[in-house]
């Protein structure tokens, strides 16, 4: 009995030194696409850095004290969603109307349960929206005024459409009507627009969960949706493989369902989280013709960040390490 209960607590020790030392890590972007020097200032760079950073440290306090993936990706997308730099939330870009349109999605690996709203234009954090669908409805997605009504039964803070448009994005919209009016072809932003705001995160107890907040695209119209509410095309997250949010022309990621592409590459074909987003990205994505990226966090607590654009808006932080943020394609 003795030795017994000696190696049990051996085995107690030893559990609670690997359980003490789990691997964390957290990765966010801010959008991919034509993102250069040129287009930043210097204050702007600065700007956007210091955002990527404080995101970080959100959701990074979540992971340190123990908390949950889900949590702190709620937690970070939230505060994005806040942010008028990005294109979600409060600064989401404008539809055809004027109106900012709001997209969201949320991922449990642990239960691969999943919530999203679409097509909202007064839930004030799409994202917690989301969750709600995901733990308090028997539904994954719910759109327009039946996921406002829901939000709003479920006590949410619903606020004025006026409250998401920023002057800086009035005023893109003015000047873009009037060349896609004119029919003037591309339009050129004095601001690049950038895509989607998204999060992936493993907890200390080895969950997995993702995250993806929007805008859309600019100038939308009939009320288009893209993939950042729709699971496995820009939101996957499975407990054991990967975690996994997508930024870009989200027509692409439906038709290719890329944020479970990756996940699959993984799961079946034993690659690791890199090759899998790589093939992804600068294969499968680019022979569609399209343009975006991925952010990726295995069950290791390995980290991908590609695109196959002149940019990203990027950053990770791993158990002890430092923050790193990124945006130019050169870093």
């Amino acid at each position: 009995m003795r030795i017994r209960s000696f190696f049990a607590l051996l085995a107690f020790l030893f559990c609670s030194q690997w359980l003490g030392a789990q691997s964390f890590a957290l990765v966010i972007h801010g959008g991919a696409g034509s993102v250069q020097r040129e287009n930043l200032s210097p204050a702007r760079d600065s700007m956007y850095r210091a955002a990527l950073r404080e995101a970080l440290a959100t959701g990074y306090g979540i992971l340190d004290e123990g908390g949950s993936a889900l949590d702190a990706v709620e937690s970070v997308i939230v505060y994005l969603e806040d942010n008028p730099l990005f294109n979600a939330g409060r600064g989401a870009i404008l539809n055809s109307d004027g109106l900012a349109e709001l997209d969201a999605s949320i991922m449990d690996g642990s239960s691969i349960n999943a919530g999203a709203v679409a097509s909202v234009r007064s839930i004030k954090n799409p994202i917690k929206a989301a969750r709600l669908a995901m733990e308090r409805s028997s539904y994954v997605l719910m759109v327009a005024d039946g996921a406002e009504q829901f939000a709003k039964d479920r006590g949410l803070e619903m606020v004025d459409p006026e409250y998401f448009i920023t002057p800086a994005r009035r005023e893109w919209y003015k000047k873009a009507k009037m060349k896609d009016e004119r029919g003037a072809g591309k339009i050129l932003l004095s601001h690049p627009v950038f895509g989607t705001v998204g999060c992936v995160a493993l907890d200390k107890q080895g969950h997995l969960a993702a995250g993806t907040s929007t805008g859309g695209r600019g100038l939308k119209r009939y009320r288009r949706v893209g993939d950042s509410p729709i699971i496995g095309a820009g939101t996957y997250a499975e407990d054991g493989v990967c975690a996994v949010s997508a930024t870009g022309y989200g027509e692409y990621y439906i038709r290719g369902v890329l944020a479970y592409d990756v996940a699959a590459r993984m799961k079946y074909g034993g690659l690791a989280l890199q090759d899998a987003m790589r093939e992804v990205i600068h294969h499968k994505l680019r022979d569609m013709g399209g343009t975006g990226g991925l952010i990726g966090v295995d069950s290791e607590g390995n980290v991908s960040m590609d695109f196959n654009t002149n940019g990203m808006f990027r950053a990770y932080m791993k158990k002890g390490g430092e923050a790193v943020v990124k945006i130019y394609g050169d870093e």
